[in-house]
């Protein structure tokens, strides 16, 4: 089964992520492919608006840590910062930067990797049911690679989800300007859908300038030096964590999610 799907509707390329036996748990393989759809539908002269939606019942679970790793003897902080650093930051990068409108549509679970996914795209519809959360301090861990938070949910509010844990709800996104729409399970898709092909009837350098003056007022804040510094931020975690366990991550997956269980 392809773990990436991509077809054209109406002038809009639509993505799917489809691994929903594992709630789109991201591998390596699924980002490899996940980016040359990416790189696809932005060459495609077809496609005006892209659509990131997600087969099953959660978006993403994040990343697939069974996936991840080399045997532990082999792990150096060098292979995991040449990793992270292609997969992690310069593909999400580039997807932001795609120079055509973005929408993810997200159902059920977003889990920090996850939210490298939906946080690149442009707008973002959210089914009633969403929630989005970046559990990794309890991993020894200061936030995914893709530092968003700040920027998505403003400084208060992204301490707070960093520091506990938990999950933001689709109408808290909403609330603070992370979701653009909140709609019902049911109509999610057609929603997204709708909407992407709403902005698709519209001029496409038109689209294309308007979508480059907000990255460019972001970037001159300061969003594009953020991501790069937070990310080597974030490796300083992994070090931590080898010189202590000999593994990139402080707690055993199996105990950090007894301890999410009850959140």
């Amino acid at each position: 089964m392809d773990e990436i799907l991509y077809e054209v509707d109406d002038r809009v390329g639509i993505i799917t992520l489809n691994r929903p036996a594992v709630a789109n748990a991201q591998n390596m393989a699924l980002l490899d492919a996940l980016d040359a759809a990416w790189s696809r539908a932005a060459a495609d002269t077809d496609v005006k608006v892209v659509l990131l939606r997600a087969n099953g019942r959660h978006f993403s679970s994040g990343h697939d840590l069974k996936d991840r790793w080399p045997a532990p003897k082999e792990i150096t902080l060098e292979w995991i910062y040449s990793a992270e650093t292609r997969r992690y930051l310069e593909y999400t990068l580039r997807w932001r930067n795609v120079p055509k409108p973005t929408i993810a549509a997200v159902q059920g679970k977003c889990i920090a990797g996850g939210l490298m996914l939906c946080w690149p795209c442009d707008l973002i519809v959210a089914a009633e049911n969403a929630e989005f959360s970046d559990p990794v301090v309890h991993m020894g861990i200061g936030g995914v690679e893709y530092h968003g938070h700040t920027w998505e949910l403003g400084p208060r509010k992204a301490k707070e989800i960093l520091f506990t844990g938990r999950a933001v709800t689709a109408e808290e996104a909403e609330q603070v300007g992370m979701v653009n729409k909140v709609v019902p399970l049911d109509q999610l898709g057609t929603e997204a859908l709708e909407l992407a092909r709403q902005i698709a009837r519209m001029p496409s350098f038109g689209l294309r300038q308007a979508k480059r003056a907000v990255n460019q007022s972001l970037d001159v804040q300061g969003f594009y030096a953020a991501i790069q510094s937070v990310f080597d931020i974030h490796e300083t975690g992994h070090g931590n964590a080898l010189s202590v366990t000999g593994y990139p991550i402080l707690t055993r997956l199996d105990a950090m999610k007894e301890r999410l269980k009850g959140q």
